[in-house]
C-alpha cells in the first residue's frame, strides 16, 4: 500500500476512535506472548497491521472490511475478536453484525417485551372489571 492509501485507512479508523499500527512480525510475536493475542501469533507473516478498539469489537472489523473492498491491496488474513481468532470469512460474518449499541437495545427490547405484555394483561383485567361494573350500574339505573 502507498503512504497515501495507508493514511486514508488511518483517517477512516481515527473517525471511529480506533488505533491502527503497522508492526514488525518479530515485535508482534514477542508482544503477543502471554496474552490473549498469542493464539494469533502464528498468523504474523508479511506486513502486519493491527487495529484496536476498546469499546466495540465489531466496528473496526466493519471499517477495515469496508476499506478492503475499495482498495484491493489490503488483504485481511485473520483477526482477533474478543479473544477468539477469526478467519477472513468469519470476520465477514462479524462485520455484518449490527453495532454493540444496537445489539444492546435489541436485547433490552427482548427483556422488556414480556413485562409489557404482563402489564397490559393486568391493565386489561382491571379495565374489563371497571367496564363491567359501569355497565351493571347503567343497567340498574
Amino acid at each position: 500500500m502507498t503512504v497515501a492509501e495507508l493514511s486514508d485507512l488511518r483517517r477512516l479508523l481515527r473517525e471511529g476512535d480506533f488505533e491502527y499500527k503497522v508492526v514488525k512480525n518479530t515485535l508482534a510475536k514477542i508482544a503477543a506472548d502471554g496474552t490473549s493475542v498469542s493464539a494469533a501469533k502464528d498468523s504474523f507473516n508479511g506486513p502486519v497491521g493491527i487495529a484496536i478498539s476498546y469499546d466495540d469489537p465489531v466496528l473496526p472489523v466493519k471499517k477495515i472490511l469496508e476499506y478492503s473492498k475499495k482498495n484491493n491491496k489490503l488483504k485481511v488474513g485473520v483477526g482477533l475478536v474478543e479473544g477468539t481468532v477469526c478467519s477472513s470469512d468469519e470476520l465477514k460474518v462479524v462485520g455484518d453484525l449490527p453495532p454493540k449499541a444496537v445489539l444492546l437495545s435489541i436485547m433490552a427490547g427482548v427483556f422488556q417485551a414480556p413485562l409489557n405484555k404482563l402489564a397490559r394483561l393486568f391493565n386489561a383485567t382491571v379495565s374489563s372489571t371497571a367496564y363491567a361494573l359501569e355497565a351493571l350500574k347503567n343497567k340498574k339505573s
